[in-house]
């Protein structure tokens, strides 16, 4: 028997999803000032944020794996060492407390992150489940935001900005704890049993398979835009200030249109078209970029990118959850895994070409709508996941 949606354990998880977030990017926006002050380079700032997409290449499937096993004590450990993490970097005012504190929520972003189709999966009725799953993910977007909103509030205090950071991660913390002891979780539905693990499981499906390659495009091209917007704009006068407002412009229409696209999407069955239509604006956004670089149509373009290629996320782990059943932390983990070996890949690439910005920006086109048909022939696949 089915019992009824528990949207206060979808709130705890969409708290700590955006946490994760907070703590990853805390730096971001303050590089310089915080090489100055701990007496590192620029560079070793850099390796505070950079662990974690490293890391998560290295966890996202053994996590996917402990999810599915063990979810709700999975998800707190996720849950506890994020907020352990931001607590450590108190200890000492010194860039040891710093990056000890990141690796261990570095260590935690995949067993949070890869929960977010499972826990919709158990806390949420199914036609509440695609609402869910993107009020989840555009927490994440969220997280994002706030790190590059603290650095706004406290370019120097950086003191500051870390105990703020402490705090919402303490309490996001207890709070998602708090709903996962005390909320029963929904009845198991009844599954093809398999004796392959959860990962032979979620690999043999060939729609999971053509979801992680077609993840590869959308991360990379947003990874590389946030990576390089401010150095490829640069040259056609946009000032360093000007860029970090196009990109917080670019993750804010990112975080409203991931709160909302994918709930039209499932609602008129429009998976592929979506994913269709947002990969073939973004190459024309990035064409636009390289045939006419400034400020307005940096502003036109990246926003563009944000409110259409985002949700794409939130519309692929929709798809997972409805598809995997028994396997969907493992599955939901290749995806994050195939997205940021994306980004990994094509961040390189575009680093490589960021003294030729219009070759750059014509590579970003190509890399999005070369992922266009295959996100077209998903149309039958996601018409099968329905079904089931």
């Amino acid at each position: 028997m089915q019992i009824r949606s528990r949207w206060s354990a979808i709130a705890g998880y969409s708290l700590v999803g955006a946490a994760t977030q907070l703590v990853w990017l805390n730096f971001a926006g303050v590089t310089t000032a915080a090489a100055a002050r701990y007496g590192v380079s620029e560079t070793a700032i850099g390796w505070l944020a950079q662990v974690f997409p490293l890391l998560y290449v290295v966890l996202a499937i053994p996590c996917g794996l402990i999810l599915d096993r063990w979810f709700r004590a999975g998800l707190i450990a996720g849950a506890v060492l994020t907020a352990v993490g931001a607590a450590v970097r108190l200890i000492g005012d010194d860039f040891g407390w710093l990056l000890a504190g990141q690796l261990i929520a570095s260590v935690a972003q995949p067993l949070v992150l890869n929960a977010v189709t499972g826990i919709t999966g158990r806390y949420l009725e199914t036609k509440h489940r695609p609402t869910g799953i993107a009020v989840g993910t555009a927490s994440i977007f969220a997280g994002m935001l706030m790190a590059f909103l603290l650095s706004a509030i406290f370019p120097t205090a950086l003191r500051t900005m870390l105990v703020v950071t402490a705090v919402f991660c303490l309490v996001s913390a207890a709070v998602l704890v708090m709903a996962l002891v005390t909320l029963p979780t929904n009845p198991a539905p009844a599954r093809r049993r398999t004796d392959r693990s959860a990962l032979a499981t979620a690999w043999a499906d060939p729609l999971i398979r053509r979801l992680c390659i077609l993840a590869i495009f959308p991360f990379g091209v947003f990874v590389a835009l946030s990576t390089f917007t401010q150095a490829l704009l640069e040259p056609a006068g946009v000032t360093a200030p000007t860029a970090s407002t196009i990109l917080l412009l670019n993750v804010i229409a990112g975080v409203l249109g991931s709160a909302t696209i994918p709930i039209l999407v499932a609602r008129f069955h429009a998976e592929s078209t979506l994913l269709v239509i947002s990969l073939t604006i973004t190459a024309a956004a990035c064409t636009l970029l390289a045939l006419a670089p400034g400020v307005a149509t940096g502003f036109i373009a990246i926003t563009l990118i944000g409110a259409l290629l985002l949700p794409a996320l939130p519309v692929v782990l929709e798809l997972v959850e409805r598809r995997t059943g028994e396997a969907v932390g493992t599955a939901a983990g290749l995806i994050w895994l195939a997205g940021n070996l994306g980004g990994l890949l094509v961040a390189v690439i575009v680093g490589l070409l960021v003294d030729h910005p219009q070759a750059a920006f014509l590579v970003l086109a190509a890399i999005a709508l070369t992922a266009a048909p295959g996100a077209r022939t998903l149309h039958r696949p996601t018409a099968d996941a329905r079904s089931r």
